[in-house]
């Protein structure tokens, strides 16, 4: 018998949709990655100059004609983190809150589990997924590096990849906790999308504004993209804030159910 035997079959009953979200995520980058090329001339650099600057700060466009900055704007600052963004949402929604409105949470916990073990294997098997994904998604932006004429430095698309899914992690962790502590999958996913479309929006606002900067420092979005990683390399400060959060809310999804019964 396992010793972890909900992150085993977590992760066992995941490994089909894992690849959905791998074929989507590569068909994202095949769409987007080879562009590259036809897009860094001159003409491309008149275009974007004639957008309006709050416009390119809100969407992050500003280091657009860099190999870096096109693959940080158009795939993990924006695509990349939308679908890393649904699949975070989904499962975490789905481990606690969608277990209990179900019935089969209590099924499992009759079954000599912990609930403050149901709550680390399961968040542990979301993180698993999570890193399966953005390995994965290293390792073909990579593969599209040469062809599509990016040069990127291989350590700063790892220090992308690990922002992307830390980032990833603490909207599924924001989810798990929302589900420990009231056992409803709606207000798991309330919270989720709040916390990712509001820290996205919180930080398209803080772009537009000087005075608004000290905004960045409550978005979880500026902690993983707001040092440019695949530009600069891994910014560390970021990184901890992200994992940091993530554990914290995960002891208190565990703390939560503990203190609750459940199916009610």
């Amino acid at each position: 018998m396992s010793r972890l035997p909900l992150f085993s079959r977590s992760l066992a009953a995941s490994w089909r949709p894992l690849l959905g979200w791998a074929a989507g995520i590569l068909a994202v980058l095949s769409l987007y990655l080879p562009l590259y090329p036809s897009l860094a001339g001159q003409d491309f650099q008149d275009l974007l100059q004639s957008l309006p600057p709050e416009l390119i700060s809100a969407l992050g466009y500003d280091e657009l004609t860099t190999g870096a900055g096109y693959t940080q704007s158009t795939f993990f600052g924006l695509i990349g983190f939308v679908l890393f963004t649904i699949a975070a949402i989904s499962w975490g929604t789905r481990a606690i809150a969608g277990d209990e409105e179900s019935g089969t949470l209590e099924l499992v916990l009759a079954h000599a589990v912990s609930r403050v073990q149901l709550v680390l294997e399961r968040s542990a098997a979301i993180a698993a997924r999570l890193l399966l994904l953005g390995l994965f998604t290293g390792l073909a932006v990579l593969a599209f590096d040469r062809p599509a004429q990016l040069v990127l430095i291989p350590s700063h698309v790892w220090a992308g990849c690990a922002a992307l899914v830390g980032l990833a992690l603490l909207t599924a962790s924001v989810a798990l906790a929302a589900g420990a502590f009231t056992g409803r999958r709606v207000w798991a996913l309330a919270a989720a999308v709040t916390a990712a479309v509001g820290g996205y929006a919180l930080n398209a606002v803080a772009n537009q504004n000087p005075d608004l900067d000290y905004l960045h420092s409550w978005t979880p979005y500026n902690w993983a993209f707001g040092a440019s990683p695949l530009s600069n390399g891994a910014d560390w400060a970021g990184l901890g804030a992200l994992y940091g959060t993530s554990a914290l809310l995960v002891l208190l999804a565990a703390f939560a159910l503990t203190r609750r019964d459940i199916g009610t």
